[in-house]
């Protein structure tokens, strides 16, 4: 029952959003609601079923935190802003069919990523056995170091570029020197965290495919590969910065 409650809030929920791009003309208003659309499918979880309540109460606790703070600082960084480059682009390409380019594209293809990624959450907020109990402890250490390195990485870069005197330049300072993507790698470590939660029993080990497609898109897909493309073509010394930094998993910078 639970999966198709998620499925009709989450088409519910994108659909409302799409009709709101159409009418601003910003198709970026959906990255406010990706980490939005988590939480309420966390609490929608809860509210449908009678799962464990101390592994429910986790994950939701978890999914709340995570998503809310994505969800807030995407609304406070787009905000106001021109539309992301990847609309932009595919807006030019789409010209007068983009209204029905991005239903399918974008609002349509996240929503069905959405809901197999929630389904640690949807699985392990559901399942009534307690399981291994231990995993919800390994799972909260892991969540909240991915969580403390996707918050700590964008604080960086928003005071970063908050200075006037780095207009232009590259940010490689912080957890950025260890990682070219630290908001990346944290964002794929915290679902694991939640991941292993939900994986405390046995079939909540098929909502391991959640933070296995996450961490696949951020790497391959929409995550690294479009922002390296971009910044290799607008920020001097960023090859140099390749070269010397790790792309995803923190490591010590390369020497020169």
């Amino acid at each position: 029952m639970v999966l198709w409650v998620a499925a009709l809030v989450i088409a519910g929920m994108m659909l409302v959003v799409w009709v709101i791009s159409v009418a601003v003309r910003d198709a970026g208003i959906v990255d406010i609601l990706w980490g939005f659309g988590f939480v309420v499918v966390a609490w929608v979880s809860w509210l449908v079923t009678d799962g464990h309540d101390v592994r429910a109460a986790l994950l939701v606790a978890m999914a709340t935190t995570w998503g809310l703070r994505l969800a807030i600082h995407l609304a406070f960084r787009n905000i106001g802003q021109e539309e992301d480059f990847r609309y932009r682009s595919m807006r030019r390409r789409a010209g007068d069919r983009f209204w029905l380019t991005s239903l399918v594209r974008v609002f349509g293809l996240q929503a069905a990523a959405m809901w197999v990624m929630s389904l640690p959450l949807m699985i392990g907020i559901s399942e009534t056995e307690r399981g291994f109990a231990a995993l919800w402890f390994i799972g909260m250490v892991v969540f909240l170091v991915g969580f403390g390195f996707e918050a700590i990485g964008d604080w960086q870069l928003v005071r970063f570029k908050a200075d006037p005197a780095n207009a232009g330049k590259l940010m490689d300072r912080g957890l950025w020197r260890y990682t070219r993507h630290p908001n990346y790698f944290g964002d794929a470590t915290a679902w694991w965290g939640i991941g292993l939660v939900a994986a405390s029993t046995p079939i909540g080990i098929v909502g391991l495919v959640g933070p296995a497609i996450m961490t696949w898109l951020l790497m391959k897909v929409s995550g690294v590969p479009m922002v390296e493309h971009r910044l290799a073509k607008t920020r001097p010394g960023y090859l140099e910065y390749t070269q010397r930094t790790s792309s995803f998993v923190p490591r010590r910078p390369k020497s020169a």
